[in-house]
């Protein structure tokens, strides 16, 4: 066997090695590109069901705490623009977006922190079963 023979052979194989060694990486890739999809899925149902909650939390404080209106006006507020933001897989991938799903989502979080400390003020609201049992789905 000649040095140029055994050079084609070692090329050969190496060309081998590294097309089957690259097959396994992007296989691995879209799994796990497919398992950050299901977990980013996930964490949306968990904003979508904190978001389905609020209606009910708002309409029972509004029963103990009618004179509240702004607390309970700009919790709604918050509802509307986090479930106004369509959130896809693809948010992920652009800064921006995700920027904004984080502050629409802060907002939320800031108004619901409000209503409950409102909540303190009124003890047969905190004593509402209805209240008691929404608060801790909410707080999940």
């Amino acid at each position: 066997m000649t040095h140029t023979a055994f050079s084609r052979w070692t090329l050969l194989l190496l060309a081998m090695t590294a097309s089957r060694l690259s097959g396994c990486g992007y296989n691995q890739f879209q799994s796990k590109d497919e398992a950050v999809k299901a977990a980013w899925g996930e964490v949306v149902n968990q904003y979508q069901r904190r978001a389905d909650l609020i209606p009910n939390l708002v309409n029972t404080v509004k029963g103990y705490a009618s004179h509240e209106k702004e607390t309970l006006e700009s919790v709604t507020r918050a509802r509307a623009a986090a479930t106004s933001f369509q959130i896809t897989p693809e948010v992920l991938n652009n800064p921006e977006a995700f920027k904004k799903f984080q502050q629409v989502q802060g907002e939320l979080s800031n108004a619901l922190s409000r209503l409950m400390a409102v909540s303190e003020k009124y003890p047969d609201l905190k004593a509402d079963t209805s209240f008691r049992d929404l608060q801790s789905q909410l707080e999940g």
